[in-house]
């Protein structure tokens, strides 16, 4: 039987496993459930460090006396 989600295969330290394994069932979900939220977890705080990182460089540069304002940007946007 096929399916639309990838696979994959990882493997665990005993005491992970067990602790993967325990959450799991303490929160009613599958192990591959509970590994697929804890993914995305991490995913996101990843992706949050990423997107800091780029803001600290981009502050940088900045310089107020060359930025826009709220209502110009939004005038030369349009409606």
């Amino acid at each position: 039987m096929g399916t639309k989600h990838p696979r994959v295969m990882v493997v665990l330290e005993s005491p992970l496993y067990r602790w993967v394994r325990r959450t799991a069932k303490s929160d009613g979900l599958s192990l591959s459930m509970k590994l697929r939220d804890l993914v995305r977890e991490a995913y996101e705080s990843y992706e949050d460090r990423y997107w800091s990182r780029v803001g600290e460089q981009r502050l940088k540069t900045f310089k107020r006396s060359e930025s826009l304002s709220h209502d110009v940007v939004w005038k030369k946007a349009g409606p």
